[in-house]
């Protein structure tokens, strides 16, 4: 369907353009309704129209190596999505799906070409455009990157882990080697007072029995805990060398990226070199005439 020249003009990347060049405009265009739940493009479709969102709810989405989905864009009113893929000609790496009743202005390569004839300003806001979805990208490599291991670990947690980590966190501090020390201070000095009426006169052997039995307890606990400690570090350990491998994956896929937008960009100079250089070249010729 044929768009209307008035909703092309409320398209802020269309506002400056006159009345002839929004007719040819919108003559080119395509006017698109997509109904809730509808997918306008899917990954791995061909990627040969860009859409401009005219009312509607849109979210753009791609699913990481987790198999987790993950919002790349929510476009507003006027802005853009799906066009770095229809710049580049590749495959999309996202889907776009509508989530109420939706209205988009459909464009192709030769729409742009059209527009940047008429209006060669409107190529820096096609710029902009693309500088913000990378942006994005970048913000969400941060985000997806930064995956506490801690909380990981806690997921996974018995009871008797929980139980070891405070048995061995409380028996390598100051605090446990003070409290021990007023409690075998006390029991020797009690039991020194009251000479032969002491229950465990010295050498004290009652008191050498607990302190066998507090070591053969506590010693495998601590060494549960150590072992806790063990896989924690192994965890961390994968969980750096998972991030290590997927920032070197978005490294490489964001240089051909921006490799395929600086050939287009170059593109898009020579264009619009050629445009300005049109009119000297048909005042040359009307002179030899």
């Amino acid at each position: 369907m044929s768009c209307n020249p008035e909703i092309l003009r409320k398209v802020p990347l269309f506002a400056l353009l006159d009345d002839d060049e929004i007719t040819v405009l919108a003559s080119q265009v395509e006017y698109r309704k997509f109904t809730p739940r509808q997918r306008i493009y899917k990954i791995g479709d061909p990627s040969k129209y860009a859409y401009i969102l005219v009312s509607g709810v849109v979210k753009v989405t791609t699913v990481d190596e987790d198999q987790q989905e993950v919002i790349l864009d929510q476009p507003g009113e006027g802005e853009f999505f799906g066009f770095s893929s229809m710049l580049s000609q590749t495959p999309h790496t996202s889907e776009a799906v509508t989530y109420e009743e939706t209205e988009c202005i459909e464009m192709d390569r030769n729409d742009i070409e059209v527009l940047l004839h008429r209006k060669p300003d409107a190529g820096l806001d096609l710029l902009i455009t693309i500088s913000k979805q990378f942006q994005t990208t970048q913000q969400l490599i941060r985000i997806r990157a930064a995956r506490n291991p801690n909380e990981l670990i806690e997921e996974d947690e018995t009871f008797g882990e929980h139980v070891a980590d405070i048995v061995a966190s409380f028996g390598g501090s100051w605090g446990f080697i003070i409290f021990f020390a007023v409690i075998l201070l006390s029991y020797t000095l009690l039991n020194i007072r009251l000479g032969h009426a002491a229950w465990d006169p010295y050498p004290f052997i009652l008191l050498n029995l607990f302190l066998s039995m507090l070591a053969a307890i506590q010693a495998p606990i601590i060494m549960m805990s150590q072992n806790r400690q063990d896989k924690k570090d192994r965890l961390r350990s994968e969980l750096d060398f998972d991030v290590n491998r997927r920032a070197h994956t978005e490294i490489q896929g964001l240089a051909n990226k921006i490799n395929l937008l600086n050939d287009k960009t170059n593109d898009i100079v020579d264009l619009l070199h050629q445009i300005k250089t049109l009119p000297n070249d048909l005042g040359e010729c009307r002179n030899d005439t």
